[in-house]
């Protein structure tokens, strides 16, 4: 058969948070002049009055033409340009992304199965384009090939490079039944033969997902965003009225202003900086989730990251690693310490379960062992481990050395004609309590049986994940670790952890209930989730994180997808979320503070002739009238440019209280809002003084 693509899946590209690049601007700026017209405008009122002001003042300049009101005219235009350039660029980065992923998407074709059966064996084949196929449809993937669609696979296992999509080289493993079935289309079959299911229509695959996400068409305003552009809308009108109003009192005064004059100070006045750059704040938003390879569908779920009170995790996988590893050799009996490292050791070696590797990984770094192989044992009998014994073991000529569980290993010590004793009961029990597992070491050579001592099992908390919670606390986020496990064994981990909670034995029944608990009180919570019996939970959270290994049932249920499947994740989520709400938090700060700085400029200009005591507010002491509205208009385009990267990127999130956030906004992006235009009003004054007509 031919393989299923012409090439190697595209790498998609990744885009960097960094400085703006020239670039961009060029390659977004036909994109921002299109977005001027009406019909786009509208949507921002804000900005919807400059670009009626632009149009005023155009007409204004052509009836009186004068240097003065066609400088204005031109930077007003700049102005409603560079606002829609902060959206274009936003939605521009990652269109190289986008365009990899639908080649991909093209490229594929589809070895569609007539007529599958499960184990109906072999099947008659046509093949079509992956755009082509259609849900319930069933295809054949072998190595080499690239899996034309998503899908749930139904027969066979393989290892599968999902590099095009996640950005991860190691390959993973992908078989039919259970919660690691789910493939994704644009992946490609490393090994074997796997017949996939497809379970998504045209359309709405998990790549045309991420295209609309990345090119940002999807985005919708989110209530956060929509309260603001109220505000920003509000305070238009109030200045808008005030300005109107103004012009009566110039009038009596023998000060009439031009047309342009009222413009220029309307749009110095009303909030266009946070308006030209709010939705460039969003849509970075979600960009920055994307460059974590986290799919968000929709913003509002980005934004509700950011407020979220309650944060639920799995522990296997996420505070854990997942496989519990021996920590520590108890010996009984008088037993020396190495002596049981080294039965331990030996009855590990036929045992390949995780737990049984890490016994042999402990008694070599604690105690220098080195592993044997069967050279050195010369005719030894290797015991495995299996579910049914429960044990594994040597038997190295008369010597027999056992390992498992405490039961299983004490009765086996009972039948060999020995006694295990009250104190090995003690060590397990006290093993027990502390959260641990207990493995009991025992060995008969030519008399009884006896007992060498006990491996303590324990879950493994990764690194730093007290540190993370702790961080999590200073945000005022509280942790629940959900868990399986028996509560004894759940406190240990979730104490060790440094969780603030735990929810132990967690049916999918006690997960609903512990969510909308949480929710009846106020909060909003996250939780991460992979399988079918996830998906409840994942449904009722406010933000919902599916692995991408996963079932489908659990990427359709939650509103983002984890292209890595990395639940750790959940928690740079959440700082990328709360780092969205203080990018515009402090933006917004930045331009309310930009306008007073404005004001200092331009209404001492418009009537410091008349009323001779306004000179006083000229604090800058600017050269003219002209001179000063023309730079307050040009500092106003122009900080918008400058703003561009700061909002792609985002405001820093530190950890901390609301208070202090709100302190620190008011301090650096208050005072800078209105320290900046002093300066960079005062700076533009002095280049433009030496054009005609704005002397």
């Amino acid at each position: 058969m031919s393989p299923t693509t012409a090439g190697p899946p595209v790498q998609t590209q990744r885009v960097t948070g960094g400085l703006l690049d020239p670039r961009q601007l060029l390659t977004s700026l036909p994109d921002a002049v299109r977005k001027l017209h009406p019909g786009a405008m509208v949507k921002n009122p804000v900005m919807f009055v400059v670009e009626v002001g632009a149009l005023l003042t155009t007409l204004s300049a052509v009836k009186t033409p004068s240097v003065f009101a066609w400088v204005i005219t031109v930077w007003l235009w700049l102005t409603a340009v560079f606002a829609n350039l902060s959206e274009a660029v936003a939605e521009g980065r990652g269109k190289a992304q986008a365009e990899t992923l639908r080649r991909t998407k093209t490229a594929t074709v589809a070895r569609r199965l007539v007529d599958w059966r499960p184990g109906a064996g072999t099947t008659a084949e046509e093949e079509v384009a992956a755009a082509q196929l259609r849900l319930g449809d069933h295809v054949v993937v072998e190595a080499g090939q690239i899996i034309p669609g998503d899908g749930d696979v139904v027969e066979g296992v393989a290892s599968v490079d999902e590099s095009a999509i996640t950005g991860e080289s190691a390959p993973v493993i992908r078989e039919s039944g259970g919660d690691r079935s789910a493939v994704t289309g644009g992946t490609k079959v490393l090994s074997d033969r796997i017949v996939v299911k497809i379970t998504s229509r045209p359309g709405e695959t998990f790549i045309d997902r991420m295209i609309a996400l990345v090119e940002g068409a999807a985005r919708q305003k989110t209530p956060n965003e929509i309260a603001l552009n109220i505000l920003l809308a509000s305070l238009t009108i109030i200045f808008l009225l005030a300005v109107v109003t103004l012009q009566p009192f110039a009038i009596y005064a023998h000060a009439e202003q031009t047309i342009v004059v009222l413009i220029a100070l309307v749009v110095a006045l009303i909030p266009t900086t946070i308006g030209a750059l709010l939705s460039a704040i969003g849509i970075a938003g979600m960009d920055r989730l994307v460059q974590r390879n986290v799919l968000a569908m929709s913003g509002r779920a980005v934004e509700a990251a950011g407020d979220v009170n309650t944060l639920l995790l799995d522990k296997t996988g996420t505070i854990t690693f997942g496989n519990r590893q021996a920590a520590e050799f108890l010996p009984v009996g008088g037993v020396d310490v190495d002596e049981l490292a080294d039965a331990a050791q030996l009855s590990s070696l036929a045992d390949e379960t995780p737990e049984g590797r890490s016994v042999v990984v402990l008694a070599k770094e604690r105690h220098g062992l080195r592993a044997r192989d069967e050279g050195e044992l010369g005719r030894a009998e290797f015991v495995p481990f299996t579910a049914q014994t429960r044990m594994s073991g040597v038997n190295i000529q008369r010597r027999q050395v056992r390992k498992g569980a405490a039961a299983a290993v004490t009765a086996w010590v009972t039948t060999q004609g020995g006694h295990p004793g009250d104190e090995v009961q003690g060590v397990v029990e006290r093993v027990s309590g502390a959260g641990g597992t207990p493995l009991v070491v025992a060995e008969r050579t030519d008399g009884a049986a006896r007992v060498l001592g006990v491996i303590h099992l324990k879950d493994v908390v990764k690194h730093g994940m007290r540190e993370r919670f702790e961080e999590l606390r200073r945000m005022g986020i509280r942790t629940v670790m959900i868990t399986g496990d028996n509560p004894l064994t759940a406190r240990a981990i979730a104490d060790e952890a440094g969780v603030d909670d735990f929810l132990a034995e967690a049916a999918p029944e006690d997960k609903m209930a512990l969510i909308r608990r949480e929710q009846a009180g106020g909060k909003l919570v996250a939780m991460t989730g992979d399988g079918t019996n996830d998906a409840p939970a994942l449904a009722q959270a406010d933000v919902g994180v599916a692995m991408n290994t996963g079932t489908s049932a659990a990427k359709e249920a939650g509103n983002m997808v984890d292209l890595d499947s990395n639940p750790t994740k959940l928690i740079e989520i959440v700082e990328i979320g709360k780092q969205l709400l203080i990018t515009r938090g402090a933006l917004t700060t930045f331009s309310i503070a930009n306008d007073v700085a404005k004001y200092f400029a331009i209404i001492p200009a418009m009537f410091a002739a008349v009323y001779p005591g306004l000179d006083r507010l000229n604090v800058m002491r600017l050269h003219s009238p002209t001179s000063a509205i023309a730079s307050a208009i040009i500092f106003n385009a122009l900080i918008i440019v400058a703003l561009i990267p700061l909002a792609l990127r985002g405001v820093r999130y530190r950890p901390s209280s609301a208070a202090a956030l709100l302190s620190r906004n008011i301090r650096v992006y208050g005072l800078g809002g209105l320290v900046l235009p002093f300066l960079g009003i005062k700076l533009i004054d002095l280049i433009v003084q030496f054009i005609p007509g704005l002397r």
